[in-house]
């Protein structure tokens, strides 16, 4: 795994980790989802100032995580340590969306989905409501 300092972390790099780690959790990152993200880091506000260049570093981070037996569990630790609490259903809608942009949820994405609404203790009714956008945005 490349060493990071959590502490270096921005809370895009955290929004972009949590994209990079629901598309992995299939193990088959998928084109859509890769379009996906680049395009919500070219286009969100929240990422006016985000350095593009930080997307191979962070899709590193993750990888590396998951290769750990507890990484999931460390890529919530590093969310928790580095994301204001305050854009913590930005990250789930980007979650969302990322899962949604292929057109199918396989379980593996639909289980991550649930930790991150447990881990970011995103409200029940606030995450439908971000759930329901995502598939109303991805309908073909």
């Amino acid at each position: 795994m490349p060493q990071t300092d959590p502490k270096l972390l921005s809370p895009q790099d955290c929004l972009v980790a949590l994209m990079i780690a629901v598309s992995a959790s299939d193990e088959n990152i998928r084109t859509a989802e890769l379009v996906k993200i680049q395009s919500a880091v070219n286009m969100l506000p929240v990422f006016a100032e985000f350095d593009t260049t930080r997307l191979t570093h962070m899709s590193q981070l993750v990888f590396g995580l998951f290769e750990q037996e507890d990484g999931l569990d460390a890529l919530f630790g590093l969310l928790r340590d580095n994301l204001p609490e305050r854009l913590y259903e930005t990250a789930y809608a980007l979650a969302c969306d990322v899962a949604a942009a292929d057109g199918a949820l396989v379980e593996s994405e639909l289980r991550l989905l649930e930790e991150i609404r447990y881990e970011l203790n995103i409200d029940r009714l606030h995450a439908a409501a971000i759930e329901r956008g995502a598939r109303a945005r991805h309908l073909t």
